[in-house]
């Protein structure tokens, strides 16, 4: 079994930063792809990053450039967001996915709150 706990979350005004962290426990494998998703109020969830086995990232084009992900030998993976923007305001979550042979397994953290506003 996998758990995730967020934290990191809060208010922040624009053009500030936060670092988001996202402590993994459980039976983690180096090949788990680690990754951030984010909800908007009315909105869909979306893959804000993700990182792979051998440090390979990938970034939704609308924070290329002002967040970076980051994971650490023990299994936390954390989100450095600079340069925040009122539309980056929403529910993060932390998220790993696993492949195995039958498909992909997936978990995720309880979400933290982001709000970006003067």
């Amino acid at each position: 079994q996998v758990q995730l706990v967020e934290s990191g979350g809060g208010l922040v005004q624009p053009g500030g930063s936060l670092r988001l962290s996202c402590a993994a426990s459980g039976s983690i494998f180096s090949s788990d792809i680690m990754g951030w998703y984010r909800q908007a109020p009315g909105k869909q969830r979306e893959l804000v990053a993700a990182i792979e086995i051998g440090r390979v990232t990938n970034y939704a084009d609308s924070v290329k450039g002002r967040f970076t992900i980051f994971r650490d030998a023990k299994n936390t993976v954390y989100l450095q967001m600079s340069r925040l923007k009122p539309e980056d305001t929403a529910v993060y979550y932390c998220n790993i996915r696993r492949p195995r042979i039958s498909g992909i397994d997936t978990y995720w953290g309880q979400g933290t709150q982001v709000t970006v506003s003067s």
